[in-house]
C-alpha cells in the first residue's frame, strides 16, 4: 500500500552460525504486538549471510535509499544494518582488497554519506573480533548493540531494546541524541507511601542510568531560578512518558497534567502500576496506555520491562509519524483527518477538535476520518467519539480506521 519506511538487514559469515540465532531474535522482537498495529511495510527485516553467487561470494548487496536507480520501485526511506562481529567475519575482512571488506566499506561509506537514512549497529559475538582487527577498525565509532543495559536484564533483551532505541534515534533525526524518559511520580503520600514510592522512584532512575536512554526528573532536572510549571510542561511534551503510579498519582494536579499533555502530544506512554491498598479516585486520563505491573518487594524485572516496552513504543511513534509522511507525498487520494499515533480517545480528540476547528469558528459539517494503529475501537468507544463529533460541528460524525480496516476497504 505505501512504499517501506525501515528495512532492517542482519548481516553475518556463514562461519558464524551464531548469526542466524540473532537474526531469528531481531525477527521474532519486531513481529510483537508494538508493531503489528502499523501499516504494513513499517518495519522489515532481512538476513544477509549466504553468497549471492556461489559459496565463496559476498551476500546479495544491500539497497541504500541513495543508492536505488531511479525508475526502480521506491526504496525505504530509512535502511539499518546490523552486521554480527564474529571470528568468520574478523577472517574474512582481515584482507582489505577482499570481498568481504569491501561488502563492509561500502555499507560504512553509505551510512557516512547519508547519516540521516542509514545506520549501522554492530552486535559483537567475541571481543577478539574487533580487538587489533582490520573488521573493529573498520566499524570503529559505530555504536555497538550489547554494551549497556542494567543487571538482571538477559542479551537478547537488551539487544532488542538498544536496537529500538538505536532506531528510533534515526527515524526521529536527533542523531547521537539519546531518547529521554520524563519519570512522573506522586510527590505526596501518607509518610508509609511516600517511603515506598521515594524508593520505587529512586530504583527506576538508577536502572534507568544503566542504560543509554537519559531522563528528566524533576527534583534533579531543573535548574534554580527556572520557571518549573513551564520546565514540566515543555518536557512532559517532548519526552517518553514513564509515570509511576501509585495509589495516589490519580488524583494529582501535576500528575494529571504531564500525562495529559503528553498524551495531547502524542508522545510515547508507560505506566508503571504500583498500586498498594488501590485507586478510589481513578481518572479517566490514565487509560488507553500501555501498562506494566510493579511488584514493590522486586520491583526490578517490572522497571526493565516497562522500559523496554517505553523504548519499542518510541520506535512505533516514530514508524508512524514517518508513514503518515510517505503517505502524503506517495497517496496523496489518501484522506485521513488525524493520524492518531495511539487508539483515539475523548481526551486526545477533544484536543484535536480544538485545534482543527477554523479559524472562524463556523462548524466544519462532514465526517472526521481518523486512523490509527491497530487494534480497533470497541463499539461503545466509537458511539463517544462519534457523540463528540457531532457536537463540535461534524454533522456525519466518524470514521474511525486502523490499518486493517482501511486495506479491507482498498484504501
Amino acid at each position: 500500500m505505501l512504499p517501506p519506511v525501515l528495512e532492517l538487514y542482519v548481516l553475518w559469515h556463514p562461519d558464524d552460525p551464531a548469526g542466524a540465532e540473532i537474526a531469528g531474535q531481531v525477527e521474532e522482537h519486531f513481529q510483537g504486538d508494538a508493531f503489528t498495529g502499523l501499516i504494513g511495510g513499517a518495519v522489515e527485516v532481512f538476513v544477509r549471510s549466504r553468497g549471492w553467487r556461489g559459496g565463496d561470494d559476498v551476500p546479495r548487496p544491500i539497497p541504500l535509499p541513495a543508492a536505488v536507480p531511479p525508475g526502480d520501485p521506491a526504496p525505504a526511506t530509512f535502511v539499518a544494518v546490523v552486521p554480527v562481529l564474529g571470528p568468520g567475519l574478523a577472517l574474512a575482512c582481515q584482507r582489505a582488497d577482499g570481498p568481504w571488506h569491501r561488502y563492509l566499506t561500502t555499507l560504512v561509506d553509505g551510512c557516512r554519506a547519508d547519516p540521516a537514512h542509514v545506520g549501522v549497529y554492530p552486535m559483537v559475538l567475541t571481543e577478539a573480533a574487533v580487538h587489533r582487527t582490520r573488521l573493529g577498525a573498520l566499524l570503529d565509532g559505530h555504536q555497538r548493540l550489547d554494551v549497556a543495559g542494567p543487571a538482571g536484564e538477559t542479551v537478547v533483551e537488551r539487544r532488542g531494546r538498544e536496537l529500538s532505541q538505536a532506531l528510533a534515534q534515526l527515524l526521529r533525526g536527533t542523531g547521537g541524541r539519546a531518547l529521554t524518559v520524563f519519570v512522573s511520580h506522586s510527590r505526596r503520600a501518607d509518610p508509609e507511601d511516600q517511603e515506598r514510592a521515594s524508593r520505587l522512584v529512586g530504583r527506576v532512575r538508577e536502572l534507568i542510568a544503566d542504560t543509554r536512554l537519559d531522563q528528566f526528573f524533576d527534583a534533579h532536572s531543573i535548574q534554580a531560578g527556572s520557571d518549573w510549571a513551564r520546565v514540566l510542561r515543555d518536557n512532559a511534551r517532548r519526552c517518553a512518558l514513564l509515570a509511576v503510579r501509585g495509589d495516589h498519582y490519580s488524583g494529582r494536579k501535576w500528575c494529571q497534567e504531564e500525562v495529559r499533555l503528553a498524551k495531547c502530544a502524542g508522545v510515547p506512554i508507560v505506566v508503571l502500576d504500583d498500586l498498594r491498598r488501590g485507586d478510589d479516585r481513578g481518572s479517566f486520563l490514565m487509560d488507553h496506555v500501555p501498562r506494566v505491573r510493579v511488584h514493590g518487594d522486586r520491583p526490578d524485572d517490572g522497571i526493565r520491562r516497562g522500559l523496554r516496552k517505553l523504548v519499542d513504543e518510541c520506535l512505533s511513534r516514530a514508524l508512524w509519524e514517518q508513514q503518515r509522511r510517505v503517505a502524503h507525498r506517495h497517496r496523496p487520494d489518501l484522506r485521513v483527518d488525524w493520524w492518531a499515533p495511539r487508539s483515539p480517545e475523548p481526551t486526545t480528540f477533544v484536543d484535536w477538535l480544538h485545534r482543527a476547528r477554523p479559524a472562524g469558528g463556523q462548524p466544519p459539517g462532514g465526517t472526521v476520518r481518523i486512523l490509527h494503529p491497530d487494534p480497533p475501537l470497541g463499539p461503545q468507544e466509537r458511539l463517544v467519539l462519534d457523540q463528540l463529533a457531532r457536537a463540535a460541528g461534524y454533522a456525519d460524525g466518524v470514521d474511525v480506521l486502523t490499518p486493517r480496516l482501511l486495506a479491507a476497504r482498498a484504501g
